[in-house]
């Protein structure tokens, strides 16, 4: 895979599905012991529990799977949801309240194993896929489900006070956050600086990750996981070690999403 920090360039899907595996069995690790007590465990998202995390990770593998296996169903479909007034966002996260561990674990894993299925098909075909944001190829919806489970992930970790071991799969998430620098700024109705930012990152191994021109005046450096951590907004800028050097690179940071959506309150 080579990163530059404008495009992803994959010539096989394979490492993408098995990092999405990967960080999908972390996650399970944490939950599978949990009854429905436990599930019910508030989490730092306002209003939801750990049932709502997991539900709301099998509602969205199940519009991934619509996107990846009937592209031509997912304008309608998300028309006919998102009608004014309504919030499938936090119905589909309600339905994994109260509902028996088993059967949500169980609904969580099969969307999933389907999803990595019809991801690996839709690449073959070199389908674009229709999403809430911009329409990608199933490498960039593999990297776009990375980073939602590591970032529910974090919150469920959170609420059950585990210290995860950062991997280097969160370089997927990482590049998200830099390929989505333009559409943050258009979600805020500002306009994209002309000045490229120059992004480095130190790995969790100490290895270095790298996005745009070395000579960009502009620059943002820190820990990679911190990175992580703000462009899913799971912490503050504030808290984190990270620094920014110049007009586009300053007005970034604060605004940094890699999900699609409109822009939230944050922690």
């Amino acid at each position: 895979m080579n990163y530059d920090g404008r495009r992803l360039d994959v010539a096989d899907l394979t490492p993408l599905l098995d990092d999405l595996r990967a960080e999908s069995a972390d996650l399970d690790a944490l939950v599978a012991d949990l009854d429905l007590a436990g599930l019910a465990t508030p989490t730092p998202a306002p209003g939801w529990t750990i049932a709502h995390q997991l539900a709301h990770l099998a509602w969205t593998d199940q519009w991934s799977l619509l996107a990846a296996r009937e592209p031509d169903k997912f304008p309608d479909a998300m028309r006919e949801a998102f009608t004014a007034g309504s919030d499938p966002i936090e119905d589909g996260a309600a339905e994994g309240v109260g509902e028996a561990p088993a059967a949500l674990l169980g609904r969580w894993r099969a969307g999933r194993a389907d999803l990595l299925d019809a991801l690996r098909a839709a690449a073959a075909a070199d389908l674009r896929l229709p999403w809430f944001g911009p329409p990608m190829k199933a490498a960039s919806m593999a990297t776009a489900r990375i980073m939602e489970t590591w970032a529910h992930g974090q919150d469920v970790a959170d609420a059950l006070g585990v210290a995860r071991v950062p991997t280097a799969r969160i370089r997927q998430v990482a590049h998200l956050g830099v390929r989505t620098m333009g559409f943050a700024f258009a979600l805020h109705g500002l306009a994209l600086p002309e000045a490229p930012v120059r992004v480095e990152l130190t790995g969790p191994a100490g290895e270095a990750w790298t996005w745009g021109p070395e000579d960009a005046a502009d620059r943002v450096s820190g820990p990679a996981l911190d990175f992580c951590l703000l462009v899913t907004q799971r912490r503050a800028l504030d808290a984190l070690a990270l620094h920014a050097e110049g007009e586009a690179a300053l007005a970034w940071l604060p605004i940094a999403q890699a999900f699609a959506g409109p822009p939230g309150a944050g922690r």
